[in-house]
């Protein structure tokens, strides 16, 4: 499903068509207030980045609820530590939008009962993914959207500089770059098949073709792999999350890499010499959002997170301090000029209606995706 189809460089074309927001100033409902008066805790297992501290400190001034943070840095983590504890120990989790296929059936989940979400108040578009994708036995939504945001090329702004002004993912593996650049091992070699297209090593379409069947996935990342294999001395180094990319450019001596929009433009809004760019060949696009396990405990707290996470105002705040982007409708309202400027100098010109958004990812996929980067990494 393509969720991301963009025409101009804003925030607001990106969330066209979802229905305006309602008041936030309407009487709480009655889940609302049990959790209010219940006050309590909520256990979240969330990206690193997602949950600033001035936002968990509003929520708990506000409801009184404390947010217990599990940071991750990729969904695998994710799988696998609600896989150890059979769907226990946290009340929300923050699952990438096309993994659903791998969620289902592990019988991990839970529906979310939305009457008590506020749905109108996120982008619609994006909110059909879980009300499609992820709609698990017909049971409905297991899956709501929270912050979309890129992968693309970093650089560091006082040591490289693109050709023409535009990178490509061609730049982190070109000749005479060893020791230069960092990235996360299996979607940098994703990026390296995108350049590969553009350069006659890959077919056109190749690297959506191996989504197909596991015979067009081997043929195509075999290629993959023996390309990045080939230029590893360029790596410098692999990050996992995001204080990895953060520490790679400002205190590793990285001079380029392919990482996520939110830590690298976090670091620009404090003045430092970094520049996140979406590349020739397309940047990266997903979505992460919401997700409830069957042994969450706190259900009450949930859904006040929601109600929270949901507000414009919020949305615009989590964006502000995090880089990425909020899929509250309204949020752009609220986005500093800062975070308004780096949107605008991320994605120039045609870049949003270039985005290569991630499609969605079978288990098979998944499994022989691992086998061919734990190649690369251990090569």
């Amino acid at each position: 499903m393509t969720i991301l189809k963009k025409t101009t460089v804003s925030r607001r074309k990106v969330l066209k068509g979802a229905a305006i927001a309602g008041a936030s100033t309407l009487a709480a409902p009655a889940f609302i207030k049990n959790a209010l008066s219940s006050s309590g805790e909520l256990n979240v297992m969330m990206w690193s980045d997602y949950l600033p501290e001035e936002f968990k400190e509003a929520f708990k001034k506000e409801t009184g609820i404390t947010i217990n943070h599990t940071g991750i840095g990729s969904n695998e983590e994710i799988i696998n530590k609600l896989r150890a504890t059979r769907g226990r120990g946290f009340d929300v989790i923050s699952p990438t939008n096309m993994r659903a296929q791998q969620w289902e059936p592990l019988n991990l989940l839970q529906p979310f009962d939305m009457n008590k979400v506020k749905i109108d108040r996120v982008n619609a578009a994006m909110a059909k993914v879980g009300e499609t994708d992820w709609n698990f036995a017909g049971k409905g939504s297991h899956w709501l959207p929270q912050l979309w945001g890129t992968e693309a090329v970093a650089w560091r702004t006082d040591k490289w500089t693109p050709e023409g002004g535009v990178p490509s993912y061609g730049d982190l593996w070109k000749d005479g770059g060893e020791n230069t650049m960092m990235g996360r091992p299996h979607s940098m070699m994703l990026g390296a098949g995108l350049y590969m297209e553009t350069i006659g090593e890959l077919a056109p379409g190749d690297v959506k073709r191996a989504y197909n069947s596991e015979d067009d996935m081997k043929d195509v990342w075999s290629k993959i792999t023996k390309f990045c294999i080939d230029r590893k001395a360029n790596v410098k180094k692999f990050w996992n999350d995001a204080d990895g990319q953060k520490n790679g450019l400002m205190q590793e001596d990285v001079i380029m890499g392919q990482t996520w929009d939110g830590p690298i433009l976090a670091l620009k809004g404090e003045g430092n010499p970094v520049q996140y760019q979406a590349p020739k060949e397309g940047a990266l696009a997903w979505v992460d959002g919401l997700a409830m396990p069957k042994g969450a405990k706190n259900i009450d707290q949930v859904y006040a997170f929601l109600e929270f996470s949901f507000r414009p105002e919020n949305g615009g705040l989590t964006a502000n301090l995090t880089g990425y982007n909020s899929a509250v409708v309204g949020a752009d309202a609220h986005l500093t000029e800062q975070s308004k400027k780096n949107f605008a100098e991320a994605y120039p010109g045609d870049s949003l209606d270039n985005l290569f958004a991630w499609p969605a990812e079978p288990t098979w996929y998944a499994q022989l995706r691992t086998e061919f980067r734990d190649k690369f990494v251990a090569a």
